[in-house]
């Protein structure tokens, strides 16, 4: 990926498509596994890189990360001049708006950066670039989470990175509106969207989620949510799975990243 002048932002303006409670899983997702961590660091900055046409999404992370640290400020960044000028009037305590890309252009190191439905539009190769210098701006301890998701938030998956790399891949869904887990391929984050093919880790672990979503058919006369607890558990026979019930209650599994990662 090429390297502007610093005084550019890095990186292309997004479709920009956005709306009310399209990142809420991800946001409680978060707020749960990365709370503490918010609420240990000095200066708690969460940033919301590439909130699009509109400003909910950053509004929305400012009041779900308050639920788990008071102290959390959000800073959202757009690319696009025009949507940060619209944004400006939704500044409030705790939150404001600059114009920035992958520079991240917020004094010191945030302990939080999200970029949701971002790299969506970018080549597969520019995945990892862009992955290294975001990684490379967070505090010590600080979470990258990025991923794609529907339109209005009911299918989800993202990657979270720490300073050293991807750790995990998250599915995420409304298990009420979920025919089989293989439905949320197609909301699969750049990094691994292309690799959901024969061969591929990936591939393989949708394959296996289809076949245990099966088996535990019988389970879904208690309802969509034990069918989907007792898929994951078999699960995790075969794959690393490193969350709990409690989060797979809520519709999610987190899987090693090292596990699904593209094989070269």
């Amino acid at each position: 990926m090429r390297t502007p002048a610093t005084s550019r932002p890095v990186g292309t303006v997004t479709r920009g498509t956005t709306n009310p409670n399209r990142l809420r899983r991800m946001d409680r997702w978060i707020a749960a596994t990365h709370g503490a961590v918010l609420r240990r660091a000095s200066d708690p900055v969460a940033v919301d890189l590439g909130y699009g046409a509109a400003p909910w999404t950053a509004v929305e992370l400012l009041a779900r990360l308050r639920t788990a640290a008071p102290r959390t400020r959000v800073v959202g960044i757009e690319i696009e001049p025009v949507r940060v000028a619209a944004a400006r009037p939704y500044e409030r305590e705790g939150l404001v708006f600059r114009h920035g890309g992958f520079e991240v252009p917020v004094p010191g190191r945030p302990a939080l950066i999200r970029a949701a439905n971002v790299l969506r539009q970018y080549d597969e190769a520019e995945v990892a670039p862009v992955w290294r210098q975001l990684c490379a701006r967070l505090a010590p301890g600080g979470l990258l989470v990025e991923g794609t998701c529907d339109e209005i938030g009911r299918r989800h998956v993202w990657v979270a990175l720490g300073p050293e790399g991807p750790r995990t891949v998250t599915f995420a869904t409304r298990l009420g509106s979920l025919e089989r887990p293989s439905d949320l391929a197609e909301r699969l984050p750049k990094a691994l969207i292309h690799r959901n093919v024969p061969g591929e880790p990936v591939h393989a672990f949708l394959r296996d989620f289809d076949r245990a979503w099966a088996a535990a058919a019988p389970y879904a006369s208690y309802g969509a949510r034990q069918r989907w607890m007792r898929a994951v558990r078999d699960l995790t026979a075969d794959w690393p799975v490193t969350d709990a019930p409690s989060r797979w209650r809520q519709g999610e599994v987190t899987v090693s990243w090292a596990a699904l990662a593209p094989l070269d």
